[in-house]
């Protein structure tokens, strides 16, 4: 074993939900012999699988998959606790698929980080500082209880910082800068802010044209549903309930309505595809605000050949710097 370690390099690859960010990421860990991050906010939880898109056995067996079925549904996984756990395996990331033969020195290969929820992978690539609050499920029912024009007047007096970058009809966020400052006794634009990680990283940006994109969800909708989504939402219902909070979720809302008998099948379908597109647009405006992401067309027939070109250039750019081990 070498009595050395390597400073880490982050490549990203995000976008919109549908852009073929877990194909590309596959074959580019294929290539660099490295592993990948999801950057999910459902696919951390255990049996919810087709729904979410998470990558079948056989893709996790072909490239070593984490932050992946690390949370029962039960359970809630912050940001802060996400964060934690990449921000952990960055720093000492798993042993490559394929590890380097004495006396050929180790090299770290760049981590892929993947996924469409904007907040994860911010809070990594953006070093964000997170009030490790956990929900507070009475309290958030004793301040809802109140409606949100009070709620944000509260805000107003405690924290007129926070309102300054909370819209006034902004319900989620108003109780979760009520939350912290009731839990903690300190404002919560004082426990925020970004301090980015001092390791290079290459951002990815995977979208297409919207006729191109509204095509694609509606094929992988399509593909869920042949892969067994409805049995997988009905054997979840009998498991947990169908009060589970993940199960209001896009899509599994649409599909339990479906089983309840409150709508068609086809009904179903259709809503999940609207339901994702609009999803899809707002993942599109979080990530088009991060002038840092080098965007590529999903469509395009040389993707992959495009991305691989740019992350040689970024590797050769940015050595796996040896870091003393003292």
């Amino acid at each position: 074993m070498y009595p050395i370690k390597f400073s880490p390099r982050l490549i990203t690859i995000c976008g919109a939900t549908a852009t073929g960010k877990s194909g590309l990421a596959i074959a580019l860990a294929k290539r660099l012999n490295s592993i990948i991050l999801s950057a999910d906010s459902r696919q951390v939880y255990r049996n919810f699988n087709i729904g979410t898109a998470k990558p079948t056995l056989t893709e996790q067996q072909s490239i070593p998959h984490y932050l992946i079925d690390i949370c029962n549904p039960t359970e809630t996984l912050t940001v802060a606790d996400y964060q934690q756990q990449a921000q952990a395996l960055i720093a000492s990331p798993p042993t490559p698929p394929t590890p380097p033969t004495p006396p050929t020195p180790p090299t770290t290969p760049p981590l892929l980080l993947v996924g469409g929820t904007g907040l994860y992978i911010r809070s990594v690539v953006g070093g964000l500082k997170i009030p490790r609050v956990a929900p507070q499920k009475e309290l958030r029912i004793q301040l809802e209880s109140l409606g949100q024009s009070q709620l944000y007047a509260m805000l107003q007096q405690v924290d007129p910082v926070a309102t300054q970058k909370i819209h006034p009809n902004d319900l989620v966020r108003t109780l979760r800068a009520l939350e912290v400052f009731y839990v903690t006794g300190c404002p919560i634009s004082e426990q925020q802010g970004e301090y980015p990680p001092n390791y290079p990283i290459l951002q990815i940006g995977l979208d297409c044209a919207d006729s191109i994109l509204t095509r694609r969800i509606a094929q992988r909708t399509e593909q869920m549903l042949a892969a067994g989504w409805i049995s997988e939402v009905e054997t979840l219902c009998q498991k947990y309930g169908d009060g589970l909070p993940l199960l209001d979720t896009l899509g599994y809302r649409e599909i339990k309505q479906y089983i309840a008998g409150k709508i068609s099948r086809s009904e179903a379908k259709d809503l999940t595809v609207l339901h994702t597109r609009q999803f899809a647009k707002r993942q599109r405006t979080w990530f088009r605000a991060d002038p840092q992401i080098e965007w590529f067309d999903a469509d395009h027939p040389d993707l992959l050949e495009q991305v691989w070109q740019r992350v040689q250039q970024f590797v050769g750019n940015y050595k796996s710097v040896v870091i003393s081990a003292d």
